[in-house]
């Protein structure tokens, strides 16, 4: 029998080394395999013979053979001999789910390469380690071998032998439906659910089996109840929240044959999702890591090599779910083929079709031979699209690939209702994929899309109509078309680009003779706002048409066609594709550049040109104009009461993204992955100049801290009231009559301010004046004065004082951030410390002077708020006094 090191072998691709041939290259990480058996041959006989086991039982053959019972859903495989130590694949997909809870159908829930081994008189089910690999000519397989771990999964009992095939037969109950089955997506639940609900054996069943000569299709119902009968949660995707079922499609399948599919090495500029190991035999890796990573792509393969431009010998194929709407279909059509443009920089024509399943298609979209877009109702998903793929973990090739398309949103807007965006949803929720990290790079695309289709939505009915001219249906394709086209990335292989937005200049976005030809963003892989034209200016298109020149440039360096007959020389000319990575348009920058970071303005979600800071005030004043027609303008989308607020609230979100975008200015960096390890000339890493800086800061005076920042009149806020309805339909029944708009507005310069003056971004002002040449940064006690002017104004000028109640919250808000740092409750830079100091200590100043002057004259509210300040302040500053004596 075959090693597992041996066939793996036969894809391996080390970059840069000096030998030809590709087979053998990867190690050997499994014991020595035994024959079966022999090691049955120990143990007595079961009782029951293969034959006894399996009559009456449905039999299905293919990859392996499996009988069913039709009765008690009892489902056993059998294992060939030569099918032992052999390695295969098993990707897992929930099919059907709650829709809520993060539990939606065609969620990805893992895959892996498994192996079936024999022992004693059972088969175990083992994960081998393939993170580490080592020539099969390289005696160190051995120490893989002992020191890097596996996990045995199950050691399942062997029911019986054949007598002829020697082959032997396991229940594969304890895998798919046990209490410790295989997706481990009922741990996960359950953990979720806080226990309040656990996996039921007599609910719990496999439903189908399917055999293919390449794989095998197994789904599972796994059925979960209650401890008693008090609801855990009020979801309308459950009618009795005692009891519920998911259901699990599994696909087992043989390691492909190489078929003319060669490895491609990755490069840190370009986003590809990568296959990862560590090759201890490198030749080369004592001048470099022995980590290998190889891009995950298709393998797609020219019908005829020597034609500049070929159809593929097998086209990668997407069909279009039964499920979706009909009015739809073109748009998700035109968002998946917008990707051929790309490939034809690579050398193909027709790359990719897309095919409409058939409403009465005899196989189910989870089947791991078709590659589906998906179509999904639901109450609670936290994503408006979803786009993973299953690779061979042993290569990077993509073998299947789904699309989830979630609608609610889409379905609402294109009935008339209003779109109800959140206004914290630009963080995605964590779901409970077994590789969680991706799946929030599958499916973060929503949240925040979210608000940025209903904004549009709100602009088509609110801003000047002579400017809007679009009908829904058409802003709906526009959008559908976006959201495919991104996913469908993702599905090739790419990773986010969150550079992409700004490649055009403000003028620039809304000039359909660039956004259709050049593009309106460098990549469709970046999370792309709605492009809502500057007051008084014609309107483009809302979303952009094409795939832009970065999309073209990552397709063409992961699947054109290299004829090198060595590993160097195919790294040769991937290196002079990767090098021309120095064109603006090309910039690149992915989702760990964004975590917790938000150093590099140009490097964010949900802004757009490149300017960003002049495009967010515009889009702030789009918001005021659409607030502004609010004023006057009744909806009736629905017939529902809460329509104005859900209105007022959308709009309220879009402008917190415009703002919290512009912090990022402050202490900003700019990142050039193309920089980094080259030598003379331009660094990776450059400061924001201070004028761009103190832009940030001039905008978010005016649009955040000013005095005039938010004027509402009161008939607009009365007019905000909740629907009144008390069923689950209405997600507002709990919600108080009247709308907390000082609470809103508060939390919004709250945030601001907190971000601005936050232990990180101090730190990074503190850094940059040691970074930079005097003058050509923004400093510590510029950010210091400008926020205490303009979150104090009425301290500072000479007319009287009256302070709003808008502006009293925020001045206690500030006055707390500086007394932590007076009073080293935060983790502030030294200079931060001393700069709040003087700060209260100047303000403390100004506060007596004007009681003093004036206050006699001054209304209740603002002499109580004074009073309070002005002795806050000075006891902060004897405490701190006494601290340091």
């Amino acid at each position: 029998m075959k090693k597992i090191g041996l066939l793996m072998g036969i894809f391996a691709l080390s970059f840069l080394t000096v030998t030809v041939a590709l087979p053998r290259a990867i190690a050997q990480v499994s014991p020595p395999p035994f024959r079966a058996e022999m090691q049955l041959a120990q143990e007595p006989a079961p009782a029951a013979t293969f034959a006894d086991l399996v009559e009456g039982m449905e039999r299905w053959s293919g990859l392996f053979t499996l009988y069913q019972n039709s009765q008690t859903g009892s489902v056993y495989l059998e294992i060939r001999p030569e099918q032992f130590e052999e390695p295969f694949l098993c990707f897992i997909t929930l099919d059907a789910g709650l829709e809520t809870v993060g539990t939606f159908g065609g969620l990805d829930l893992g895959d892996f390469l498994f192996q079936l081994r024999p022992r004693s008189n059972s088969v175990e089910f083992v994960i081998p380690n393939i993170n580490f690999r080592a020539a099969p000519d390289d005696p160190q397989w051995r120490s893989l071998a002992r020191s890097a771990g596996e996990s045995i999964l199950y050691t399942l009992p062997i029911l019986a032998v054949h007598p002829d095939r020697q082959s032997v037969l396991v229940d594969l109950g304890t895998v798919l439906t046990g209490d410790r089955e295989l997706s481990g997506l009922s741990d996960r639940l359950i953990a979720a659910l806080q226990n309040n609900y656990s996996l039921d054996a007599q609910k719990s069943y496999i439903s189908s089996v399917e055999a293919f000569p390449n794989n095998v299709e197994i789904e599972s119902v796994l059925g979960f109840s209650g401890g008693g009968n008090l609801p855990f949660w009020d979801s309308p995707a459950l009618p009795d929240s005692r009891s519920f079922n998911l259901r699990i499609r599994y696909s087992f399948l043989a390691v492909p044959d190489p078929n003319g599919y060669r490895p491609r090495i990755a490069d840190e500029r370009i986003g590809y999702f990568t296959t990862t190991y560590q090759d201890v035999s490198d030749p080369n890796r004592g001048r470099r890591s022995s980590v290998v990573r190889h891009i995950n792509r298709w393998n797609l393969q020219k019908r005829d090599p020597a034609a500049p431009l070929s159809p593929p010998v097998e086209p990668i194929v997407f069909w279009i779910e039964n499920t979706v709407p009909s009015e739809y279909r073109d748009a998700i059509r035109e968002g998946v083929l917008m990707w051929n443009e790309a490939f034809e920089a690579a050398g193909f024509s027709d790359a990719i079709e897309v095919r409409q399943m058939p409403d009465d298609a005899p196989w189910d979209p989870a089947d791991v031979r078709y590659n589906t877009i998906r179509w999904s109702m639901s109450f609670d998903a936290r994503f408006s699209g979803y786009g993973p793929s299953h690779v061979n973990p042993l290569t990077g090739e993509i073998l299947d690939a789904d699309m989830v398309i979630e609608s609610r949103a889409i379905a609402d807007l294109g009935s008339g209702k209003a779109v109800l965006a959140d206004l914290n949803t630009d963080v995605c929720e964590v779901g409970l994929s077994a590789n969680r990290r991706e799946l929030d790079e599958h499916r973060c695309f929503a949240a925040g899309s979210e608000r940025q289709l209903a904004v549009g939505a709100i602009a088509l009915s609110t801003l000047d109509p002579k400017t809007h001219t679009d009908s829904v249906e058409e802003y709906i394709h526009q959008f559908l078309r976006l959201l495919v086209a991104h996913e469908i990335g993702h599905a090739l292989g790419l990773r986010h680009n969150f550079h992409g937005s700004t490649m055009l200049a403000p003028e620039e976005l809304n000039d359909k003779n660039i956004t259709r030809t050049r593009g309106m963003v460098a990549s469709v892989m970046d999370y792309v706002p709605v492009n809502l034209a500057p007051r008084g200016q014609p309107q483009g298109d809302y979303f952009p048409a094409i795939v832009g020149p970065y999309d073209r440039w990552a397709i063409e360096y992961g699947y054109k066609p290299i004829s090198a007959g060595t590993p160097y020389g195919e790294s040769r000319e991937l290196q002079e594709i990767a090098r021309r990575g120095t064109a603006p348009e090309l910039a690149f920058a992915t989702d760990e550049d964004l975590w917790g970071v938000y150093l590099d303005p140009a490097a964010n979600a949900f802004d757009l040109s490149n300017d960003m800071l002049q495009y967010s005030r515009s889009q702030l004043d789009n918001a005021r104009a659409m607030w502004e027609r609010l004023e006057t303008r009744s909806f009736g989308w629905g017939g529902e009461s809460d329509q104005l607020r859900q209105v007022f609230e959308t709009i309220f979100g879009y402008y917190f993204s415009q703002v919290d975008n512009a912090t990022v200015y402050v202490g900003g960096q700019s990142f050039d992955r193309q920089r980094v390890g080259s030598r003379g000339g331009t660094l990776p890493l450059e400061p924001i100049p201070a004028s761009e800086q103190r832009r940030a800061l001039r905008l978010l005076e005016e649009y955040v801290f000013a005095e005039d920042a938010f004027n509402f009149s009161p008939d607009l806020i009365n007019r905000l009231v909740p629907s009144r309805w008390s069923d689950w339909g209405n997600p507002d029944r709990y919600a108080s009559l009247d709308y907390p708009i000082g609470d809103r507005i508060l939390w919004l310069q709250t945030y601001v301010l907190r971000e601005l003056l936050a232990p990180t971004r101090l730190s990074r002002l503190r850094d940059l004046e040691l970074k930079t040449a005097p003058g050509n940064t923004l400093t510590l006690p510029e950010l210091f004065e400008m926020l205490n002017n303009s979150i104090w104004t009425e301290i500072w000028r000479d007319d009287g004082v009256a302070i709003g109640g808008f502006r009293r919250p925020l001045q206690q808000v500030y006055l707390d951030i500086l007394a932590d740092m007076v009073l080293e409750n935060t983790d502030v830079p030294e200079d931060a410390k001393t700069l709040a100091w003087f700060q209260l200590k100047q303000l403390g100043e100004a506060i007596s002077h004007r009681l003093d002057k004036g206050g006699d004259r001054m209304d209740a509210y603002t002499l109580a708020h004074l009073e309070k300040s002005r002795d806050r302040i000075f006891k902060t500053l004897d405490a701190r006094l006494q601290v340091n004596d």
